[in-house]
C-alpha cells in the first residue's frame, strides 16, 4: 500500500476536504450553472425573468416564430450578454471598498447600464440589418464604434464567465490580424484593415455571428433546456439510484455505479463539475466505504464525469458544431462517436474492477442497496422523453432541434403531472402540487437560460478566432504546423493533442474544440494527404473534441479534479494525476481512429461488422488499461507489458497488422485472432498468480 493511499484511507477530513472546500466544489458547480450573483429584494427576480424569457424565445423559434438566422444569433447573444453583466460582477471575489465592482447581493446601476449597452451592440446587426448589408466592406463610423464595443464587451463577458484564457487567445489573434506583416517570415501575414476586420467580425456571419453561435442558438439551447428540465424533475438522482441498484453488489460496485450514473447524468448535464457534484456527493463516500482510497474514489468520479460528454446521443455543444463543420447530419456524429465512447466507458468499468481486485474489495451488501425493479419503476416516466428523443433522432431522422423540442414538451407534461400524481397517491391536496409543478417548470426554464450563458459566450468569443482564421490564415496555419512537425503526421498529432490539453485547461470543452478544430483539423487532413494517408474529416474533428474533453481533468488546473477532491477529502493534484492516468485509455482512442477509420464506423454499414469492431475495440482498450494500471488478473510482470500493447495494436489497428503481414486489406479482421490469442495466453500465464482476497487485505 502506497503512503499516499494510506493517508487517503486514514483521512479524517482535516484541512483538505473540509466543509469549506466542499462548499467550493458546490460554488464551482453553481458558477458553471450560471449562478454567480444572488441579489436580494425585488432584484432577485430580474436575472431569472430574463432567463425565462430567453428560454421562451428559444422554444418559439423552434416551433412557430420564423426569423432570419442572423436575427436569431443576434438575439441569442443579446440575452447572454444581458444575463452576464447582471449576474457576474467585475471582480470575482468580494472586495471591501470596491462593492460597486464586486457585490453579489445586489445589481449596481452601472451593471444595468453596461448590460443594456452590450445587449444593444449584439442586436445592432439585427436593428440595422439592411443598412449593414449595403455597407459591408465599407462601414461607417457608427458601425465601427458599435462593433468595437461589441468585441470589447464580449471579451469582458467571456472573462467573467469562462476566465481569462479565451479572451487572451482571442486578443492574440486580433493583434496578429493587424500586425501580421511585421511578424517573422515563417508566420508573417498580410494583415487586415480596421474596416475589413469589423466587417468580418460584427457585420457578417463569418466571425462572432458564425456557425458556432448559430448552433448554440438553434440546437444546443434546446438540449441544455431539456437537461435542466430532467434535472429539476429529479432524473439525476433517479439515474444514480438506478445505477447503484443494478451494479452496487458487484466487486467494487459503487465505483461501477458511479460510472453508469455519471454516464446517464451526462444526458442531464454537459458539465463535468456539475456531474461530479451531482453524482459524486453520493458515490464517492460509498466507494470509500467499500475500501477505495480517497484519491482513487475521487479519480474514478472525475474520469466518469469527464467522459459523460463523450456518450451519445447528447455529447455536449461541441458535437452539434462538429455536425455543422463536417456538414453531416447529427446522427452521423452519433454513429462516429459511438464505438470510441462506449469502448472508453467499458474500459473504465474494467479499470474499477482492476482496482477492486488489487485491493481485495467486494461489493455492497444487497440489503444496503435499493431494489432494482422498485427503483426502475419509481422513475420510469423519465425514460419516456429520452426514448422519444432517441427515436426521433435515430429512427425518424428528425433534425436535432425538432427532436429536442418534442422531447421538451413531453418532459414539461410529465413535470406538470408528476407532483399531482404523487400527491394523489399520498392523499395530499392537489392544488399545492399543481402550483409546485408550475414553479418547477419555470425554474427549469430559468436554469436553462442560466446554463446556456457560458456556451453562448464560448461560441461567440471563439467566433473571433474563427473569423481571423477565415481572413486568410488557414493555409498559413497549415504551412506553419507542417514546418513545425516536419511533415510528420505522428508528431503533428502529438503537438495537436498537447496543445488541446494545455489550451483546454483554461477553456470549456466547446471553446477548446472550436479553437483547435479551426486551427488544426484542416491541417491534419492536409498533412495526412502529404503522407499519402487519407484522414476522414470526421476523425480530425473528433480528435480535437476528445482532447478538449480530456483537458477537464488535466493537472494542475483541472477543476473537475478539485471538485471531486473536495468531496473525497483527498489532495487535488494527486487526484487529478490519478484521474488522468485512468483517462489515458481514452487518450489513445483518437490516435487509433485517425489511422483506423473503422473505429468511427467510416463507410461501415453492417451491424455485425460494427459490433465486431466494437467488441475488439473494448478488448483492445482492456489490454491497454492493464498495461497502464499494472494489473490484469494478477500483478503484471515487466515483460508482459509489451504483450499487452501488442494486443492493443492488434485489436485496434488490424489494418496495420495486416499490412505488416502482407494480408489483403479486405481480410484485415482475421488479424484479430492474433490479439485474442496473445490476450488468452496472458490470462493463462497470470491465472496461477491470482492472489487470494486475504493476501491482498494483509498487504493493505
Amino acid at each position: 500500500m502506497s503512503e499516499l493511499d494510506r493517508k487517503d484511507t486514514e483521512s479524517d477530513g482535516s484541512s483538505i476536504g473540509d466543509d469549506e472546500t466542499l462548499d467550493l466544489a458546490r460554488k464551482l458547480a453553481e458558477e458553471e450553472a450560471g449562478i454567480a450573483r444572488k441579489p436580494e429584494g425585488p432584484a432577485k427576480y430580474v436575472i431569472s425573468t430574463i432567463a425565462v424569457c430567453w428560454s421562451i424565445f428559444q422554444l418559439s423559434i423552434a416551433s412557430w416564430l420564423i426569423l432570419d438566422s442572423t436575427f436569431i444569433r443576434a438575439i441569442h447573444l443579446g440575452f447572454a450578454l444581458l444575463i452576464v453583466f447582471l449576474n457576474y460582477p467585475l471582480l470575482k471575489k468580494y472586495r471591501p471598498g470596491l462593492e460597486l465592482f464586486s457585490t453579489k447581493t445586489r445589481i449596481p446601476l452601472l451593471d444595468y447600464v453596461v448590460a443594456i449597452i452590450a445587449c444593444f451592440a449584439a442586436l445592432y446587426i439585427a436593428i440595422d440589418y439592411e443598412g449593414l448589408v449595403t455597407r459591408y466592406g465599407a462601414p461607417i463610423l457608427r458601425d465601427l464604434v458599435v462593433g468595437g464595443i461589441l468585441v470589447a464587451l464580449l471579451l469582458e463577458a467571456s472573462r467573467r464567465v469562462i476566465g481569462p484564457a479565451l479572451p487572451i487567445i482571442a486578443i492574440a489573434f486580433i493583434i496578429y490580424a493587424f500586425f501580421g506583416p511585421y511578424m517573422p517570415d515563417l508566420i508573417a501575414f498580410k494583415g487586415v484593415s480596421m474596416d475589413r476586420f469589423m466587417g468580418q467580425m460584427t457585420m457578417s456571419t463569418e466571425g462572432i455571428y458564425g456557425i458556432p453561435l448559430d448552433v448554440s442558438a438553434t440546437i444546443v439551447f434546446l438540449f441544455v433546456l431539456f437537461g435542466a428540465m430532467l434535472d429539476k424533475a429529479g432524473a439525476g438522482q433517479y439515474f444514480i439510484q438506478l445505477a447503484l441498484s443494478l451494479l452496487g453488489g458487484f466487486k467494487g460496485g459503487p465505483a461501477k455505479a458511479a460510472i453508469m450514473g455519471s454516464g446517464l447524468t451526462g444526458l442531464v448535464s454537459g458539465s463535468s463539475i456539475a456531474n461530479i457534484v451531482t453524482t459524486g456527493t453520493f458515490t464517492i463516500p460509498l466507494m470509500k466505504k467499500v475500501g477505495y482510497p480517497a484519491t482513487k474514489a475521487a479519480a474514478v468520479e472525475v474520469a466518469a464525469s469527464t467522459d459523460g460528454q463523450l456518450a451519445p446521443p447528447i455529447m455536449g455543444a461541441a458535437a452539434f458544431i462538429i455536425a455543422e463543420y463536417v456538414n453531416v447530419p447529427y446522427v452521423d456524429v452519433i454513429k462516429a462517436a459511438a464505438v470510441p465512447a462506449f469502448a472508453s466507458y467499458a474500459a473504465l468499468f474494467f479499470i474499477t474492477h482492476i482496482e477492486a481486485s488489487k485491493l481485495g474489495l467486494t461489493g455492497m451488501k444487497r440489503a444496503e442497496l435499493p431494489e432494482f425493479f422498485k427503483t426502475l419503476l419509481s422513475g420510469i416516466h423519465f425514460l419516456i422523453p429520452l426514448t422519444m428523443l432517441l427515436y426521433q433522432l435515430i429512427v425518424l431522422r428528425h433534425s436535432p432541434e425538432m427532436a429536442a423540442f418534442n422531447a421538451i414538451w413531453v418532459m414539461a407534461a410529465i413535470m406538470f403531472i408528476q407532483n399531482p400524481i404523487k400527491a394523489y397517491i399520498a392523499k395530499d391536496p392537489l392544488l399545492p402540487a399543481f402550483k409546485s409543478s408550475v414553479v418547477d417548470i419555470f425554474s427549469a426554464l430559468a436554469s436553462g437560460g442560466r446554463n446556456m450563458v457560458s456556451v453562448a459566450l464560448a461560441t461567440a468569443a471563439a467566433g473571433i478566432i474563427v473569423g481571423v482564421v477565415a481572413l486568410g490564415l488557414g493555409g498559413l496555419i497549415t504551412m506553419i504546423i507542417d514546418t513545425i512537425s516536419g511533415g510528420n503526421i505522428y508528431l503533428m498529432l502529438i503537438i495537436t493533442a498537447v496543445a488541446s490539453l494545455v489550451i483546454g485547461m483554461g477553456l470549456p470543452t466547446t471553446a477548446t474544440y472550436i479553437v483547435m478544430a479551426s486551427l488544426t483539423a484542416p491541417a491534419i487532413v492536409t498533412i495526412g494527404g502529404y503522407n499519402d494517408f487519407i484522414v476522414p474529416l470526421m476523425s480530425a474533428h473528433l480528435f480535437c473534441f476528445y482532447f478538449g474533453i480530456l483537458a477537464d481533468d488535466t493537472p494542475p488546473v483541472g477543476l473537475a479534479a478539485y471538485a471531486a477532491a473536495a468531496i473525497a477529502k483527498s489532495p487535488p493534484i494527486p487526484t487529478g494525476i490519478q484521474g488522468f492516468m485512468y483517462d489515458i485509455r481514452t487518450a489513445i482512442l483518437p490516435f487509433m481512429f485517425i489511422f483506423n477509420a473503422d473505429l468511427i464506423l467510416h463507410e461501415i454499414y453492417s451491424w455485425t461488422q460494427a459490433l465486431l469492431i466494437f467488441a475488439m475495440a473494448c478488448v483492445g482498450n482492456f489490454a491497454f488499461a492493464s498495461a497502464t494500471q499494472g494489473w490484469f488478473v494478477a500483478r503484471n510482470r515487466i515483460w508482459e507489458l509489451p504483450l499487452f500493447l501488442c494486443v492493443t495494436i492488434s485489436l485496434m489497428r488490424p489494418d496495420a497488422v495486416a499490412a505488416w503481414m502482407g494480408i489483403p486489406h479486405e481480410q484485415r479482421y482475421w488479424t484479430y485472432l492474433i490479439g485474442l490469442a496473445i490476450y488468452a495466453a496472458l490470462y493463462l500465464l497470470q491465472r496461477p498468480r491470482i492472489p487470494k482476497i486475504g493476501e491482498l487485505k494483509a498487504a493493505w
